[in-house]
């Protein structure tokens, strides 16, 4: 059985299971393409599809992303900007945003600090190199899995040097996230993603928003003075991040120096031993935030000042000079703690989000799909699949027999929980879900029967076509008819899993033998020995073979005729 179903609501191939959350831009789901895998979908807004200029944008910069290549981006699988419902899709990641753990864990230690801020930067690299500036950088676009950062949402990513396509670009953002130059309509260069990065670390060091709390207008007047709330952050990692939060572009550090600064943070050393340390310009920093009209243009004129420059710590932090004098060198970093399973970590508590919280991508909850982000067992399929060889080049029907029933039970169990998903996200929660599961599981079955009766043709004549090539393979050679029979039962045994698993009415079949691999074969030493016993029994099932001079093609009397030619008689 495929996704097919006719309730399910559809954008493109993808069937929509449901809304994780929406922005500015546009609202993101949960979404599966053809094969069952999980993805997250954004669709356009319908004001923004309607504008040809946004759909312009769109394709730029989908193109311009599917050119980044890095483990803490979230990638780009497929997109449609022309249809009638445009839409980006991207790999599904399950993890907890940073905004949900600092929230319910606390902030964050300082190897894990340091672990979130290197994997940041590099996410930021590697989106700089292609001339892409994300923007939008914040704890709810940041997801953390197994303590390594994932960065998503470029929902108002930048493509950039392009003034024809962002003179028309909306600010929108978080108050405390949103860099200063997208305020008051600078020019947006890297230097506003190293902006949101310093901002981001900040939080996820003291556990709360860089530039403290309170109404829209209070938080942005800190923006603009370029106040952050640093008391909580450790001294040696604050100094770096007080530059980076400078409201003037100029003055923040850039890719190589927050390289170099996170490394002497990691060892303990002085973050402004790798900085330059300069006195504040003449230019008075705006204390009152611009008046915003809805829209605001960013123009593209503003030349960048190429001169680097950081600026003293305020009085919360240690006070620097214009050549300050070394400091202490403190103890070095403790040894990286080990990664926390997101499996360990309580689910996050629900909260809202509003248009200007462009959405993250939460764990999956209740009404999704149950097998989404578990193992897939490739040992214990691998295995058994093994097995299923050795066990054809022995006893060809009895093999063949087996790999009909398992594919009848995997197709069974499949169609079983895809109702369950498909009732729970329609109906809700049910008192009575096992036993309506219960209930339906012989009409399960039945239609599992057929499937799998016509899903058996072709990997039948694919193996047959497998067995008689091989014969004529390696017929002039100096085999001998029982090793071509053994050799060709082994090729063509392989090749008719192989077409049953991905050929034709292979998903469900899929799906349904790695449940069933889930719950039948758990992890553990009495699993591992089971396995073991498979692969021994696979090779000793072809020395049987070989030994014997041929297979038993029982329940049959003799030799099937297509084979006669290649076998010799048992």
């Amino acid at each position: 059985m495929t996704w097919d179903d006719g309730e399910a609501e559809r954008i493109g191939p993808y069937r929509i299971v449901q809304r994780l959350g929406e922005g500015g831009m546009g609202i993101v789901y949960l979404a599966l393409d053809r094969s069952g895998r999980a993805v997250a979908l954004k669709e356009l807004r319908p004001h923004i599809a309607a504008d040809t200029g946004s759909r312009v944008r769109l394709a730029r910069e989908v193109e311009t992303l599917r050119r980044v290549r890095s483990p803490h981006v979230a990638p780009i699988i497929d997109a449609d900007v022309v249809g009638e419902r445009p839409y980006v899709v991207t790999k599904y990641v399950p993890g907890h945003t940073l905004d949900d753990l600092v929230a319910e864990h606390g902030p964050l230690p300082p190897a894990g600090v340091h672990q979130l801020a290197a994997g940041l930067a590099e996410a930021l690299h590697a989106i700089h190199q292609v001339d892409v500036v994300h923007r939008d950088l914040k704890p709810t676009n940041i997801l953390l899995v197994d303590g390594e950062p994932v960065l998503i949402d470029f929902g108002i990513a930048h493509v950039a040097g392009d003034s024809r396509l962002t003179a028309t670009g909306l600010v929108m953002g978080t108050p405390g996230y949103l860099a200063p130059e997208l305020v008051d309509g600078g020019e947006v260069t890297p230097a506003t993603d190293w902006w949101g990065w310093a901002a981001t670390v900040t939080f996820a060091a003291a556990g709360g928003p860089p530039f403290g709390r309170g109404g829209m207008d209070v938080v942005i007047a800190r923006v603009m003075r370029g106040e952050p709330q640093l008391d909580a952050v450790d001294p040696r990692i604050a100094p770096l991040l007080y530059a980076a939060l400078s409201p003037r572009p100029q003055d923040r550090p850039h890719h190589d120096q927050i390289v170099a600064a996170l490394a002497r943070y990691a060892h303990g050393a002085s973050v402004t031993d790798v900085i330059e340390v300069r006195r504040p310009s003449a230019q008075p920093v705006p204390a009152q935030v611009p008046a915003l009209p809805p829209t605001a243009v960013i123009p593209t004129s503003v030349p960048p000042n190429p001169v680097i420059a950081v600026r003293p710590m305020p009085a919360q932090l240690p006070a620097q000079s214009p050549m300050p004098a070394p400091m202490p060198m403190p103890a070095p970093l403790p040894a990286p703690m080990p990664a926390r399973p997101a499996s360990s970590l309580p689910p996050p508590p629900p909260r809202p989000r509003g248009e200007a919280d462009v959405a993250a991508i939460p764990t999956p909850a209740i009404g999704t799909d149950p097998r989404i982000g578990l193992a897939d067992r490739q040992g214990v399929l691998l295995a058994v699949s093994t097995f299923l060889v050795g066990l054809g080049a022995a006893a060809p029907l009895a093999a063949l027999g087996l790999l009909g029933v398992l594919m009848l039970l995997s197709r069974t169990v499949d169609r079983v929980i895809t109702g369950v998903v498909i009732r729970r996200h329609t109906r809700g929660h049910r008192e009575r879900e096992a036993l309506i599961a219960a209930a339906t599981s012989p009409w399960h079955l039945l239609v599992a029967l057929g499937a799998t009766a016509l899903a058996m043709v072709l990997p039948v004549l694919v193996g047959a076509c497998g067995v008689l090539a091989t014969s004529l393979a390696v017929g002039g050679s100096a085999w001998s008819d029982r090793d071509r029979l053994v050799l060709g039962l082994a090729i063509g045994g392989a090749l008719a899993l192989l077409t049953a698993w991905w050929g034709p009415g292979g998903v469900s079949f899929r799906r349904g033998a790695r449940s069933m691999a889930r719950g039948l074969a758990p992890e553990g030493t009495g699993t591992q020995v089971v396995l073991a016993l498979l692969l021994v029994g696979a090779v000793a099932c072809v020395a049987w073979s070989w030994t014997r001079g041929g297979p038993v093609w029982a329940p049959l009397s003799g030799v099937p005729e297509v084979f006669a030619t290649s076998s010799v008689s048992p």
